[in-house]
């Protein structure tokens, strides 16, 4: 088993590579009418999932999308040695309800919008340190749930402003393991028909081969409806001590691509990156504005929430890497580390970001 390593002074590398095994992107109404549409493996026209209520939903949802993941990598429950996932509920409720259906060691994590890739990081860690040959990664939100608990109750019917962003109701699944958990993927079920399920892709693989952990980063900014301002001082952090602890510049990856700062966040962030030298608008992308039309569905400002970079992960973002699009990208999940209460009370929103590299490797047979 290869040793993790510590590379500059926030990021990590493996020795050796931890494979995608599989994914799944489960999403709401909105979504699906959305650009990516064709990326998503289920779409849900009622946003309920067959749930009682909002919170119950989203539970519903990330059990969901957990369990066509594993199911789509070849392997059962039981074969998942560690369970990462998080929500924007408080006490990670779409999370804990949702994993008490599955027969899994849980950890749960919270970065708000950022949590795909703490959850992510940390199951690729949990591999390459060689406590875990295989983990899953899964993070959800829902529109209707993380409205009425970080702003207003649907029904009241408050003007958003123009900066606001939309809750993306979707969850997003990544199943990852070793060299011999691609190899027991591969015996324990047959080449799927039809668009490509990861690993089970003959001859081509994606890996993750490292990434770096961001810091809290808080510039001041109080207002919850300008979330895209917030965490674009975090993501511009990480990305900048990315590329000089690996001695990289923004051209080596055919996308460097945010989770949900919005029209607003991303100009921020390239502009700060900018400053620093680092020219990022040729490969830039974010997640949020990937994921709505904002001309045809008025999104305003673009996606957010957990789901967003998750989904477009799971869907879009891997399938590029698989069809050969894109050999190599730097997935940036973005989150305002808001609650309810510190709002309420005046507090600033720090941000927080990480970035994972993801590559591909081989050739299709």
């Amino acid at each position: 088993m290869g040793e993790q390593r510590y590379v500059g002074a926030q990021s990590i590398c493996f020795t050796e590579d931890i494979y995608v095994l599989g994914r799944a992107a489960i999403v709401g109404k909105k979504e699906g009418e959305g650009p990516l549409r064709s990326f998503f493996d289920e779409i849900d026209e009622t946003d309920m999932f067959e749930g009682k209520n909002w919170n119950d939903a989203e539970s519903r949802m990330m059990q969901k999308a957990a369990a066509l993941a594993i199911r789509k990598a070849g392997l059962t429950p039981k074969q998942i040695r560690m369970l990462f996932a998080g929500d924007l509920l408080g006490q990670l409720l779409a999370s804990s309800f949702g994993a008490g259906e599955l027969p899994i060691p849980f950890l749960g994590v919270y970065g708000a919008c950022s949590t795909m890739g703490e959850s992510l990081l940390l199951a690729s860690m949990a591999v390459g340190g060689g406590f875990a040959d295989c983990t899953e990664a899964v993070t959800s939100s829902h529109f209707a749930s993380a409205e009425k608990e970080f702003r207003f109750p649907l029904g009241y019917g408050n003007q958003r402003p123009l900066t606001a962003t939309w809750t993306v109701t979707g969850s997003g699944a990544l199943v990852v393991g070793n060299r011999a958990a691609l190899e027991r993927c591969r015996a324990q079920r047959e080449e799927e028909k039809g668009r490509c399920a990861g690993a089970l892709c003959a001859g081509v693989e994606v890996v993750i081969s490292g990434g770096t952990i961001g810091r809290v980063t808080d510039f001041g900014i109080k207002d919850k409806a300008n979330m895209g301002a917030c965490m674009a001082p975090a993501a511009a952090e990480v990305v900048e001590t990315h590329l000089k602890d690996f001695h990289r510049m923004p051209e080596y990856y055919d996308k460097i691509i945010t989770g949900d700062l919005g029209e607003i966040g991303a100009k921020i962030f390239a502009d700060i990156l900018g400053q620093k030298g680092f020219q990022v608008e040729p490969v830039q992308e974010d997640c949020g504005l990937l994921i709505y039309d904002n001309e045809l569905q008025d999104t305003h400002s673009g996606g957010s929430g957990c789901g967003c970079c998750a989904v477009t992960l799971a869907g879009y973002l891997l399938d590029k890497l698989y069809e050969g699009e894109w050999s190599r990208i730097l997935f940036v999940p973005t989150g305002a580390l808001l609650s309810p209460v510190s709002a309420n009370e005046g507090s600033s929103i720090p941000g927080i970001a990480h970035a994972i590299v993801l590559e591909r490797k081989g050739e299709e047979k």
